[in-house]
């Protein structure tokens, strides 16, 4: 009787045991699966505030097109003059008038200045374009400086406004999925940090002051990704030095621009004065994060659950003490961080337990 006893108890224990070893694994699974999803969208997204390196792994100076196999220097005057050949108009805005071109059977931008008023602005983004050549800037083909003229790689899919309209037609259904939009805005704020802590200094997003003019600056590439595209307002904040920045002469209204891009004496009747309004910095682009995000997240299933989780940080971009929001690095993490969570826990690897 004792032994069946001890036997029944041995039995039990070794199967407690076991079954404490199952649980260890899949819980160590569950962490190694979580770490591993962090860690590779950390080196997709996360640059530190270092150089982020050209996709096409050209030296500066240089370009190469996806169909291209090696790197060529870029496009000076008599090139574009020769080798380019305007297609069709395909946009307007008030600096630029941009073409769908063509250059040795390869599809290009060809973005031509407006008029000479707008010439300081136009060369200003040349001038950023050059400087900030990398994985998350549009691609510089070529500019001719005397003809007021440069030339970009081409993205069919155009500017973010078109996401929605891209991904209701059939055979883009298949990424119209809570991870796809996520990504989208991974890879928006990680733009902006980016910009915040570019080779060029720290950059303000100026021309944004409305989702539909932020979300024009964007292009979607092939690859349902993001590249900034329209870098011909970015002015350069310097808090060592005192910098700050005001975007643009006039007064800014409405509720997408950060309240400290509004008229500050408007309820004291004064009329809007530039010399008397307050510089800003940064933190402006980080008050429009939450709508941006709102926007690329759509109507999908999950896409709730990933606002939920966004709450809070959301909530902290729009602290109205510009100093209290965190910054892009900040809010690119907590992104990271829930887009593998949801991964994680949409894989099924919490039903091993």
């Amino acid at each position: 009787m004792q032994r069946q006893m001890q036997n029944t108890s041995s039995r039990s224990s070794r199967s407690m045991s076991h079954g404490v070893s199952v649980v260890v694994v899949c819980l160590a699974a569950l962490l190694l699966s979580n770490v591993f999803i962090y860690f590779y969208l950390d080196s997709m997204y996360n640059n530190n505030g270092q150089h982020v390196p050209s996709s096409t792994g050209c030296r500066p100076g240089q370009f190469k097109m996806p169909t291209m196999k090696n790197c060529t220097p870029w496009l000076q005057c008599t090139q574009i003059n020769h080798d380019v050949h305007k297609l069709k108009q395909i946009g307007q805005g008030a600096v630029k008038k941009v073409y769908l071109a063509e250059w040795r059977s390869q599809k290009v931008a060809l973005s031509l200045l407006t008029a000479l008023e707008y010439r300081e602005d136009f060369l200003h983004g040349l001038s950023m374009l050059q400087a900030l050549q990398s994985s998350k800037v549009v691609q510089l083909v070529g500019f001719c400086l005397k003809d007021h003229a440069l030339v970009t790689e081409y993205h069919p899919f155009g500017s973010l406004l078109n996401l929605d309209q891209l991904l209701s037609q059939e055979h883009y259904l298949k990424h119209n999925t809570w991870q796809v939009r996520l990504r989208l805005a991974m890879d928006y704020v990680s733009i902006l940090h980016y910009l915040h802590t570019s080779p060029a200094g720290c950059r303000v997003m100026c021309d944004s002051n409305s989702l539909e003019k932020t979300l024009s600056q964007f292009l979607l590439t092939n690859d349902l990704h993001l590249v900034v595209n329209d870098l011909d307002a970015l002015p350069q904040v310097d808090k060592y030095h005192g910098v700050l920045v005001k975007c643009g002469h006039r007064e800014l209204i409405g509720d997408f621009v950060a309240p400290e891009q509004l008229w500050p004496f408007a309820k004291d009747g004064k009329s809007f004065s530039d010399n008397l309004m307050p510089g800003y910095d940064e933190r402006t682009d980080i008050w429009k994060i939450p709508e941006v995000t709102q926007f690329l997240m759509g109507r999908v299933s999950g896409g709730d659950l990933v606002h939920f989780h966004l709450f809070q940080i959301h909530e902290e971009c729009k602290k109205k003490d510009p100093t209290l929001r965190p910054t892009a690095q900040q809010v690119l993490n907590v992104y990271k961080s829930v887009y593998s969570n949801m991964v994680r826990d949409s894989s099924g690897v919490r039903e091993m337990l």
